[in-house]
């Protein structure tokens, strides 16, 4: 065997346990989060919209919606890796990060989006409120849903879909720990 490819064989170990580490400690980060909607406070949102019904095609609002004017800036409430960003026919302009504790944020109903890295630190612009997707015509609004990547299964119950909520947080609750 070829001394130099054992040497790149190790190098390549020791660097996929390098990149590793990080991320097991990064799903373990304590979460401060910020309201994603500059500006925003508790009276633009209604506190029990999350798992409402009936709501439309979904079925329950899996998700909170914080009213602001349209343009209104947007910031990545935690520390995130931005995984997708793109247009959908319900939620017009999204976007879709990875946050601390392996929880997926989808941000929906942007006007725009802001900044063009991967990585966002917390605070920092992501975009605009709007009123895209199935949305268009009414007030404007930043639609937030949180899905953990690693089920809770207590928190199963007989609701509608109620076995979704395994995985589906409450932002409002989310956001209440934070003193918000």
């Amino acid at each position: 065997m070829c001394p130099n490819k054992n040497l790149r064989s190790r190098f390549g170990n020791i660097a996929a346990v390098a990149l590793l580490i990080p991320l097991m400690m990064w799903g373990f980060w304590s979460e401060s989060p910020l309201l994603p909607v500059t500006g925003a406070a508790s009276k633009d949102w209604h506190p029990d919209t999350f798992w409402y019904e009936p709501w439309g095609s979904s079925g329950v609002h899996k998700g909170m919606d914080i009213f602001a004017p349209k343009g209104q800036m947007l910031v990545a409430p935690v520390p995130m890796l931005r995984l997708w960003r793109g247009e959908l026919s319900k939620g017009g302009k999204v976007i879709l990060a990875l946050g601390p504790g392996f929880k997926l944020h989808y941000f929906a109903h942007l006007d725009s989006f802001e900044g063009n890295g991967w990585w966002l630190a917390a605070g920092s612009p992501i975009g605009t409120v709007g009123d895209s997707g199935n949305a268009k015509g009414k007030p404007p609004h930043l639609h937030y849903s949180l899905v953990s990547l690693l089920p809770r299964p207590w928190r199963l119950d007989f609701t509608t879909q109620g076995y979704k909520k395994v995985f589906y947080l409450d932002p409002v609750e989310y956001f209440s720990h934070s003193g918000i």
